[in-house]
């Protein structure tokens, strides 16, 4: 015992006096890996192992059960019926935008659920070995946002499961100025939060089930209790049901399109990633019941938002949008041991969110961009020391329409990517990579110089003319003229424009060096098919055969 002591002593004081040099930093090279000699890797951005393929059907249901249900999904419907809409536009909207999203959401996933590699190598068969930065790099700083917002919104739930224990926390003096925007409980509540989700944000993907499964349960429970409980006080649904439009005519249309394509645009980050997660399935279709799950939880837990806000104008006599202002009215014993348990489960909510949505994405591109030196591992440290603490999240967060517009401008960026990514794959690949090349830098889908001029040209075209909405939603007080209407269904657009610019160029002008009859798994397979399957570059193709040896 005491001989294995010192040798487990002596193994961490050479790996703390290792990490002290640069070198000691870098993370080895699977000796199974793809990419040539120079070109670094690590095990989490190769093709994902057998043993790491333990995703089923219904570790995807809890997968978007962990990303769906969240205090930003639960306020959706209630904020649109803030904008003067009423309940019919607000469910005709979440219902309609997230069955639209499911569409290339489950397109993408199935991608990843067949080559088993992550989002960041599978965009360089569309956009280019080294273009393929671009889409990484946009949605690296999308999760970056995202993690902020998620962090700051747990702020809200901590508070109720420390004030259930010490009632007296709810009177904690304030030493912050308010210019800086947030309170000492406030600070308080997010650090107890943020420590508390740090070391869940370092396990591996492919051993979320358990944490997915207690999100489902303890969610399920939570809401379903919260909805039963407020109908049941109120005697009924409330009044909101009878609540009539403040807007007529166009504007009203508009802002039902607005509404529309914010349901949809937000989902925009997980409708480009979603490979980072199917590639951990056992089988391709599996990825498939994206389509079915998601529209449903999205639908049913927006629906549930806007009963509980209706039944709590009839109990508490004005409407409480969001469900931690409903359970910070629940007093006495019976009262804070049932805000603890809530409290709880919105807290296992938004990290659960944090992990799904934000923090293995984010570290999955900065293992695409630096895969010397950063893992997922690594990439999760980072995202949550910049996204959680770096970028103040509590100066991004201001009101609800804020919230909203954010929400509303991801899609100017990747609604494209996503309409290049599923086009290449689905029509111009015909479901045919050469997985092997997407690890090599002078392989066949380099392109030209890295960049594929076609997927440039399409994102130029479908991004130019968005971006006065872009600058409007930064900056409200900028006049755009009539290009407001393209800024209401910017994702539509973009998908659509995107979608037909890039197929139409790359059936006129044909990149075949980057065309395969079949796919290729392995690269014995490269071998084994002879000239057809060869790259246009004889020295790229001799790299790949030498890799197979």
């Amino acid at each position: 015992m005491a001989e294995a002591l010192r040798h487990r002593f002596g193994h961490v004081k050479t790996e703390v006096k290792r990490k002290t040099t640069a070198e000691g930093w870098v993370l080895p090279k699977q000796a199974s890996s793809w990419a040539p000699p120079g070109t670094w890797t690590n095990i989490d951005l190769d093709i994902t192992p057998l043993a790491r393929r333990t995703w089923t059907s219904f570790t995807i249901l809890g997968y978007w059960v962990s990303d769906v249900i969240s205090m930003q999904s639960w306020e959706t419907g209630s904020t649109i019926l803030a904008l003067g809409l009423t309940w019919r536009e607000a469910i005709f909207s979440i219902v309609f935008g997230s069955s639209v999203m499911a569409v290339p959401m489950s397109l993408n996933g199935y991608i990843g659920a067949v080559t088993h590699a992550p989002f960041p190598v599978l965009a360089r068969s569309s956009f280019g070995y080294h273009f393929a930065k671009f889409p990484v790099v946009v949605r690296l700083i999308t999760c970056l946002f995202w993690h902020a917002i998620t962090n700051f919104l747990a702020i809200a739930p901590t508070t109720q499961v420390i004030r259930s224990i010490w009632p007296s926390y709810r009177d904690l003096p304030n030493h912050i100025p308010d210019s800086v925007g947030i309170t000492t409980q406030m600070m308080v509540s997010y650090f107890v939060i943020w420590c508390i989700q740090f070391p869940l944000l370092l396990i591996p993907p492919h051993h979320y089930r358990w944490l997915f499964t207690a999100k489902v349960v303890m969610m399920t429970a939570t809401v379903l209790g919260m909805v039963i409980w407020i109908c049941v006080k109120a005697g009924s649904g409330g009044e909101i049901w009878e609540q009539q439009a403040t807007i007529s005519g166009s504007d009203k249309s508009w802002m039902i399109m607005w509404a529309l394509n914010s349901c949809t645009a937000s989902w925009s980050t997980v409708g480009v990633n979603i490979a980072d997660f199917t590639r951990y399935t056992t089988a391709p279709k599996q990825a498939l019941t994206t389509g079915l799950w998601f529209p449903f939880i999205c639908s049913f837990i927006a629906i549930i938002g806007i009963v509980v806000t209706s039944a709590s104008g009839v109990v508490f006599g004005q409407y409480l949008w969001n469900p931690i202002a409903i359970i910070d009215q629940w007093e006495g014993p019976g009262g804070r041991a049932a805000a603890f348990f809530a409290g709880v489960s919105w807290c296992l909510a938004q990290v659960c969110v944090n992990i799904s949505a934000t923090v293995v994405s984010g570290a999955n591109d900065l293992a695409s961009l630096f895969p010397k030196w950063m893992n997922i591992r690594r990439g999760a440290i980072f995202i949550t020391i910049i996204g959680g603490w770096v970028m103040v999240p509590w100066k991004i967060l201001h009101s609800a329409h804020s919230l909203l517009s954010f929400m509303n401008s991801l899609g100017v960026f990747l609604a494209p990517i996503m309409a290049i990514q599923i086009s290449d794959f689905y029509i111009i690949k015909r479901r045919c990579l050469d997985v092997p090349a997407l690890y090599q830098p002078h392989g066949r889908y380099r392109y030209m110089y890295g960049v594929n001029w076609r997927a440039l040209v399409a994102m130029v075209c479908s991004v130019t003319p968005q971006l006065p909405g872009l600058v409007n939603a930064v900056n409200p007080s900028l006049p755009i003229g009539g290009a407001v209407y393209i800024s209401n269904m910017n994702w539509y657009f973009g998908i659509v424009s995107c979608a037909v610019v890039y197929t139409t160029l790359s059936l006129i002008f044909p990149a075949k060096e980057t065309l395969v009859p079949v796919m290729i798994e392995t690269t014995e397979q490269t071998l084994e098919g002879g000239e057809s399957h060869r790259a246009s570059d004889e020295k790229d193709r001799t790299i790949v055969k030498t890799e197979g040896m």
